[in-house]
């Protein structure tokens, strides 16, 4: 996959911006700097995180935020150009013919739902296979996301937590007035780093992660289509009107001007 670096460069603005409303403010970076805050909210919520679910999945979090920052393929504009040629050459030779197609494939998903058509396997079994997949890819997607929502929920509590804790060292020494004003104000940090973990890192996480998860499912749920297209004999053109249905206005009007050159460039070599 290619490196997507939007999250990473989004995560610095924000982080900047808040940095600069404190300086616009007459505040300063130390002045929102605690160890102990950091303790409670971070490691405190991780620690509950590890409590919620299995280890199993928590010691994935590494391959989880690479996941984050990598580009999710997108041939939607591909898969419509190659199911209309794989419709064709089908109609022409049969669908034995696409066996040497189907194992030059790198996709096991689209392999697989090839073979399987190529076969001769039902419809109806066909779709229900390629959809179980579909269920399965989600499933093992799911617990990623979770955490970090999960993780996302607990930073807060965690933060109130810890400025409840502030308070109540504070409110110990009240026989001093003059660190009653510091320790409010280190009392309230944790409930800063709180919201700021939450809101700037975990919770934008898991929502990158089912967006993703849904971009794959919906890519799978083409080929699926695609697939059966193929098997029951559809005519080219149905195959490309069907599968465009699939991409934005965008992609549309892209994969036609794509379409079109390639057919102009045949011309124009079979004139020459």
């Amino acid at each position: 996959m290619k490196k997507n670096l939007v999250p990473v460069l989004a995560l610095t603005i924000g982080m900047l911006l808040i940095v600069l409303a404190i300086s616009m403010d007459g505040g300063t970076f130390m002045m929102f700097w605690s160890v102990t805050s950091v303790l409670i909210t971070f490691f405190g919520s991780l620690a509950a995180v590890l409590i919620s679910y299995p280890f199993q999945y928590v010691r994935r979090i590494p391959a989880i935020l690479r996941k984050v920052v990598s580009e999710p393929s997108n041939l939607k504009e591909d898969y419509v150009s190659y199911f209309s040629d794989l419709s064709r050459k089908a109609r022409k030779e049969g669908l034995l013919s696409l066996e040497d197609d189907a194992a030059d494939l790198d996709d096991p998903f689209l392999k697989r739902g090839l073979q399987m058509a190529i076969d001769g396997m039902e419809q109806d079994t066909i779709r229900d296979i390629m959809e179980m997949e579909i269920d399965a890819l989600e499933e093992r997607h799911k617990p990623g996301e979770n955490i970090f929502r999960t993780w996302g929920e607990l930073a807060p509590a965690f933060g109130m937590l810890g400025t409840l804790t502030g308070l109540i060292i504070m409110l110990s020494g009240l026989d001093d007035p003059s660190q009653i004003g510091a320790g409010m104000a280190t009392a309230l940090i944790t409930t800063f780093y709180g919201s700021l973990l939450a809101n700037l890192i975990f919770i934008p996480i898991a929502n990158n992660l089912k967006s993703q998860t849904e971009a794959e499912s919906f890519q799978m749920e083409m080929i699926i289509d695609g697939v059966l297209a193929i098997q029951s004999g559809s005519n080219p053109r149905i195959v490309e009107e069907k599968l465009s249905a699939y991409l934005s206005p965008k992609e549309r009007q892209e994969w036609q001007e794509k379409a079109e050159r390639e057919d102009n460039s045949e011309v124009v070599s079979d004139h020459a």
